[in-house]
């Protein structure tokens, strides 16, 4: 409410006029503010600025109407409530970070931390013009109000979302955050993860592709193509995939080699290395032999399909695989698509390892990096391609289904 005028309207307009028009009789125009001003109990000086005023109102006199005051001051609080609205959008912006209507928590936690430099009613009314629908009594209800059963069910899901989440490399999405959830046994459904993720800024990582690098080996090549670009297998060492892909890092790129196998994807085998020469992909061959070997199972009469890499072509990398018993397969020269699934990887382990956590100063930080993202790859990642179970579950649910023949000697010594 306005503070009340010192003198009414009505007593300005009389005293105005009475000294107007005694300032028209030279005879009475001397000591007219004075005079007037006493006989109605009005400060002179005040009476000359009301007079003065109006001369400049009636275009007597120059200077700014009282029109032109006022409009002044109306344009002056326009602009100052546009700074304000402005202030207000971006600081909306950069705190909500989404497309979509915020949920209304999160609105009044946006308003509790710009209120005392904005107002709630400037912030609420601001927001609402800007499709953002929240009044002044909704937030001070939300504020006084017991929080609902509802939100404190999401306080206590948005905790184990986070741990789900950071305890993956933070490359889960709401897919595989709702399936973990469920293996622990928590009730939730994929849309509450959703909203909930969505809400609390949380996504999965997203894959970028990166230039092809394979260099092709020299001379022919007369292996076939065994697999025909159907990567599917019905039991573990039937058909590995291998391939190699870069790194970069502070001290300069990195090379790593992989071996997957394609009935359970896990990395059987794998090697980090500053060059790209044929070891590289030979001790990840090796590892790969070697766990299997480690694990009592034959790799003999196993499909080995790579590209026509230089590494894949040298004749040391197929010795090792005819003497490991292994029939060797390559795809067709800078087609993707004919090593699909060993790509594929390369494109999970970029996006979840190298770009995700990276930079990277050198291959000694991220092959210790790698060694963590592999053995999480395979026994504790959510696998869409097998029913969302890690890698390393597949094979034991396979070999628990499936036992493995006894040895000759063994069941001799039995009986």
């Amino acid at each position: 409410m306005a503070a009340p005028r010192k003198y009414p309207d009505e007593l300005r307009e009389r005293a105005t006029r009475m000294a107007v028009q005694s300032r028209r009789d030279p005879s009475t125009r001397s000591g007219t503010f004075r005079r007037v001003g006493e006989q109605l109990g009005i400060n002179p000086e005040t009476l000359r600025n009301w007079v003065v005023q109006a001369e400049v109102d009636e275009g007597h006199r120059p200077g700014t109407t009282t029109s032109e005051s006022q409009r002044l001051v109306e344009l002056e609080k326009e602009v100052r409530e546009l700074r304000r609205a402005n202030s207000i959008l971006r600081s909306a912006s950069a705190f909500f970070r989404g497309g979509a209507r915020p949920p209304t928590a999160l609105i009044v936690e946006y308003i509790d931390q710009y209120r005392h430099e904005f107002g709630v009613e400037p912030i609420c009314r601001t927001l609402t013009a800007a499709g953002t629908q929240i009044a002044p009594s909704t937030y001070y209800a939300f504020k006084t109000r017991p929080p609902s059963k509802r939100a404190l069910r999401d306080e206590e899901l948005l905790v184990e979302i986070h741990r789900v989440h950071a305890a993956n490399f933070g490359v889960y999405g709401a897919k595989k955050v709702h399936a973990q959830l469920r293996r622990e046994g928590v009730v939730i459904a994929r849309c509450t993860v959703e909203r909930l993720m969505r809400g609390a800024g949380l996504r999965g990582v997203s894959r970028a592709k990166g230039p092809r690098t394979t260099i092709s080996g020299r001379g022919p090549d007369n292996r076939p193509d065994l697999v025909e670009r159907d990567f599917t297998a019905t039991a573990p060492n039937q058909l590995w995939v291998a391939d190699i892909t870069y790194c970069r890092t502070f001290a300069g790129w990195v090379y790593a080699a992989f071996v997957i196998d394609v009935f359970s994807r896990r990395v059987v085998g794998w090697q980090l290395s500053k060059s790209l020469r044929t070891d590289l992909a030979l001790d990840a061959l090796e590892m790969g032999i070697w766990t299997r070997d480690h694990a009592g199972q034959a790799v003999s009469g196993l499909t080995h399909h790579s590209d026509k890499g230089v590494q894949y072509v040298a004749i040391r990398y197929t010795e090792r695989l005819a003497e490991a018993g292994a029939a060797d397969s390559v795809g067709s020269t800078g087609d993707s698509y004919d090593n699909a699934l060993a790509e594929a990887f390369n494109s999970l382990f970029k996006a979840e390892l190298v770009r995700n956590r990276g930079p990277w100063k050198n291959i000694d930080d991220l092959e210790i990096a790698t060694a963590e993202y592999i053995d999480w790859f395979n026994h504790r990642r959510l696998h869409g391609e097998i029913g969302m179970i890690p890698p390393v579950e597949l094979e034991d649910t396979y070999h628990h289904n499936h036992p493995a023949p006894a040895p000759a000697d063994a069941a001799l010594a039995s009986l």
